[in-house]
């Protein structure tokens, strides 16, 4: 029975990767300024929640519905991973199947050596065992596929009017197949830590 739930769980995230050839290369904007995910989230979504990424959470139990469900304008809320001290915060662009989302960020990949980009429209894939969106892959600039970590989150929060509490949107299974910026000034923890993350699913990626 084990091993027939590995396998159909290895089929789906087969179906979903699949799903993700079959469409465009995401895009990149490149600027000089320095870009948080917090504001870029936050101007993305016009959800008015302020502070560290990891405590967006927390923060809007009470004045956001959440959620376990993507919806198209609602934010991923990344829990702290390994050196993620702080978190991360993401817009979501797109819905595409059950398995899959795009996102809209700053500040994940390193591009052209520089951090603090945007990246719109990027996969994200549903990695968790019950389709509950608890661990995701996420794409990374450098090697044009996701990363091998598996990233936690606390779920997703829905701006005002978009979803009521308790709903759930509804979504196809898978199947094969802008703002103005806003400006911060860099972290060399931050930084630092998404330099060892990057390489980190690379390597993991390649050596499977």
């Amino acid at each position: 029975m084990k091993c027939h739930l590995k396998s159909l769980f290895a089929a789906r995230l087969a179906l979903a990767s699949a799903s993700l050839a079959m469409v465009p290369a995401p895009a990149v904007a490149q600027t000089s300024d320095y870009l948080q995910c917090v504001p870029y989230a936050r101007e993305m979504s016009g959800i008015q929640i302020y502070g560290d990424a990891r405590t967006w959470w927390d923060q809007a139990n009470g004045e956001y519905a959440r959620g376990q469900r993507p919806q198209k304008g609602a934010v991923m809320v990344f829990k702290p991973h390994r050196n993620m001290h702080l978190g991360h915060v993401a817009y979501v662009s797109e819905v595409v199947d059950s398995r899959t989302v795009r996102l809209t960020h700053a500040n994940w990949s390193e591009i052209n050596g520089q951090r603090g980009q945007v990246e719109r429209d990027v996969p994200a894939i549903d990695v968790s065992p019950n389709n509950d969106w608890s661990e995701v892959r996420v794409w990374y600039h450098s090697i044009g596929a996701p990363g091998g970590t598996h990233w936690p989150l606390h779920g997703f929060i829905y701006a005002d009017g978009q979803i009521s509490s308790g709903s759930r949107p509804q979504m196809q299974r898978a199947t094969p197949r802008e703002r103005g910026p806003i400006r911060a000034k860099s972290s060399s923890e931050f930084e630092n830590a998404f330099a060892k993350l990057e390489f980190e699913d690379a390597f993991a990626k390649f050596s499977r």
